[in-house]
């Protein structure tokens, strides 16, 4: 069962693997990424920052997709996080929409992108992209950490 999808450009850090981790009272982390799958280099660098507790699993996005869909997935509670808006979409809309809540992270400046909080930068297009989603009925919210206040994406 998926506790949470987060788009965070980082993917796994300090807050997702503490303070996420711990919060959500989760087992699983998915790291679904394209690239991170066939990066032995960068598959290094994110087992680091993994609790020691966690079962870390990266797969690409059609893989996860996949994954989540033959139920496979079903007896564990996931944290996935996901590096991009697009990504997010793609994962929500191959899983027909089971998974019903979206976690804004971060999203590093970019050209082409407006400022939304601290750690959140858009373009227009993934801000047409999450309004769909919103009117989808997705819960679309940023939240960098849990103790700080969740703020509704409007």
């Amino acid at each position: 069962m998926i506790e949470l999808l987060r788009v965070d450009h980082r993917l796994l850090h300090g807050q997702v693997a503490v303070a996420w981790f711990g919060a959500l009272d989760v087992n699983t982390i998915l790291v679904a990424n394209d690239s991170v799958s066939g990066d032995d280099f960068r598959k290094s660098a994110i087992r680091l920052a993994k609790p020691d507790n966690a079962k870390l699993v990266m797969k690409s996005i059609n893989d996860s997709i996949k994954a989540i869909n033959s139920g496979v997935t079903d007896k564990y509670k996931m944290l996935v996080v996901v590096e991009s808006v697009d990504d997010a979409q793609k994962l929500i809309d191959g899983t027909n929409n089971t998974i019903k809540g979206l976690n804004l992270g971060g999203t590093k400046p970019r050209e082409g992108t407006k400022n939304y909080s601290k750690t959140i930068n858009l373009t227009d297009d993934e801000v047409h992209t999450l309004k769909d989603l919103k009117n989808e009925g997705t819960d679309v919210y940023i939240q960098q950490v849990p103790s700080e206040k969740r703020q509704e994406f409007e």
